[in-house]
C-alpha cells in the first residue's frame, strides 16, 4: 500500500489526487495545499520508492510505469473512490499517463505541471552519459547534476532546491530503479489520446522547461480535449516558480469540470 494523506474538505465531493515527481515526495505541493483544500478534498500520495510507501523492488514484478500506475488506482480502491481529478508534476505527469491510458475510468480530468511526454536529444544524451556514470557514481551527484541542467537559471533556484533538498532521503536502490524507468517514459503517452479521447486535460509548463515543451507541445497538438497554458520565464517547476499563477489557474480548470459535470446532469 502506498502511503497516503487526506485533506478533507468540510462539504465537498471533488476528490483531487496530487502525484509528485522523481525523487521528491508530496511536499513538492506545498504551494498548492492551502488553495485546493479551500476547495476540494484533497490526497496526496507517496509514489513507490518516497516517503514511507514500499521500495521499488519489493514487488514480485520488475518495476514500471504501468506496476506504478496500478500501484497508485490500488490506493483509490482502499480509499473507496472511483474516480477522481489527478494534479501531477514532473515524473507525476508520466505516472498520469499511464494511469489514462490503463484506466482512464478511474480519472474526471487532469492538471499537468511540468509534463514529460519524451526527451529530446539532449536529454537523450545526458539520460545516457547518466546510465553510464551510475555504477560508481553516488547517485544523489548525477540527481543534482540533472538538476542544475534541467534548471539552470537564477529564477530556478527556489524550484532546483525544491527538487534536491527531499532526494536526499531516497534510497540508491530506489533511484536507480525510477531511472531505469525513465528509459521508457514514451510508452506511457502513446495511446493516451485513444484510450482518454473525452478526458479534459490542462498542462501547465514554463517557456524555460527547455527539455521537454517542445516535444510536449508536438504530442498534445491532436488532442481535442488538451489545453497547453505556458508561464513566460519559468522554468520546469512551475506549481513553484509561478505558483500564484499556477494555483489560480488549476483551480479554476477544476471547479469549471465540477460546474460543466453539474450542467449536463
Amino acid at each position: 500500500m502506498l502511503e497516503y494523506t487526506i485533506h478533507k474538505h468540510a462539504s465537498s465531493l471533488e476528490d483531487v489526487v496530487l502525484i509528485h515527481g522523481f525523487g521528491g515526495n508530496s511536499k513538492i505541493f506545498k504551494l498548492q495545499l492551502k488553495a485546493y483544500k479551500e476547495h476540494f478534498n484533497v490526497i496526496t500520495i507517496e509514489l513507490p520508492g518516497h516517503g514511507n510507501s514500499p521500495d521499488v523492488d519489493s514487488y514480485t514484478e520488475d518495476f514500471s510505469w504501468k506496476l506504478a500506475a496500478r500501484e497508485v488506482v490500488k490506493t483509490l480502491d482502499f480509499l473507496k473512490l472511483k474516480h477522481a481529478h489527478f494534479v501531477g508534476v514532473s515524473l507525476g505527469t508520466i505516472i498520469i499517463h499511464q494511469i489514462l491510458q490503463d484506466a482512464p475510468e478511474r480519472v474526471k480530468s487532469v492538471v499537468m505541471a511540468g509534463t514529460v511526454t519524451r526527451f529530446n536529444l539532449t536529454s537523450k544524451a545526458l539520460l545516457t552519459f547518466g546510465k553510464l556514470i551510475k555504477p560508481f557514481t553516488p547517485h544523489l551527484w548525477i540527481y543534482k547534476l540533472f538538476a542544475q541542467i534541467m534548471m539552470p537559471k537564477a529564477n530556478h533556484k527556489k524550484s532546483r532546491d525544491s527538487f534536491i533538498s527531499e532526494a536526499v532521503k531516497m534510497k540508491r536502490k530506489n533511484f536507480m530503479g525510477w531511472y531505469d524507468a525513465v528509459q521508457s517514459i514514451e510508452t506511457t503517452y502513446t495511446f493516451v489520446q485513444k484510450h482518454a479521447p473525452e478526458i479534459s486535460k490542462l498542462y501547465i509548463s514554463g517557456s524555460e522547461d527547455h527539455f521537454f515543451i517542445d516535444t510536449l507541445k508536438e504530442d498534445i497538438k491532436s488532442d481535442k480535449k488538451a489545453s497547453l497554458i505556458v508561464f513566460e520565464k519559468c522554468g520546469h517547476l512551475c506549481n513553484i516558480e509561478k505558483y500564484r499563477k499556477f494555483n489560480e489557474v488549476s483551480v479554476n480548470f477544476l471547479k469549471g469540470q465540477f460546474e460543466a459535470v453539474k450542467k449536463i446532469s
